[in-house]
């Protein structure tokens, strides 16, 4: 299997995970970063970095752009609209804000994510969701063991 097929298939393990600000455990609890990192783990073993705690209003308080900054540092860049299912995509609400959402293409027009309010969930990938999109990562492909 390639990394996109793990991590959608660990992706939709995550599906009903109750939302959790700053959780990581799949059926236990996370948000969006949390299922990325679940994922990243399940992949890969361990995370690539560690990661501080964070409120909820990290995005405002701070600077930068930690959450697309990451990603270029750890995953495949490529552009948005060449996302294919298994692909990281990271959300923009508002131009001129950090990212602050994130979700894995689960198919041509689906992504899974962790929505505050709501389970872990596979929703439509419309309009409303494809204009926030602010950057496409491919995971990279797990090293092979000997």
């Amino acid at each position: 299997m390639t990394a996109a097929d793990l991590a959608v298939a660990e992706a939709r393990r995550w599906i009903g995970t109750p939302y959790r600000h700053a959780g990581s455990r799949c059926q236990v609890g996370c948000d969006c970063l949390g299922l990325v990192r679940g994922i990243w783990r399940a992949l890969y073993g361990s995370e690539p970095q560690a990661i501080s705690p964070y409120s909820a209003d990290w995005a405002e308080a701070g600077g930068g752009d930690p959450l697309l900054e990451a990603a270029q540092r750890h995953m495949i860049e490529k552009p948005p609209c060449e996302a294919g299912t298994g692909d990281l995509l990271v959300f923009r609400w508002r131009d001129n804000v950090a990212a602050k959402h994130l979700g894995i293409l689960s198919g041509p027009e689906r992504f899974i994510h962790a929505y505050e309010g709501h389970a872990v969930l596979e929703s439509a990938l419309v309009p409303q969701w494809r204009r926030r999109v602010a950057g496409a990562f491919a995971f990279p492909e797990p090293a092979e063991d000997c």
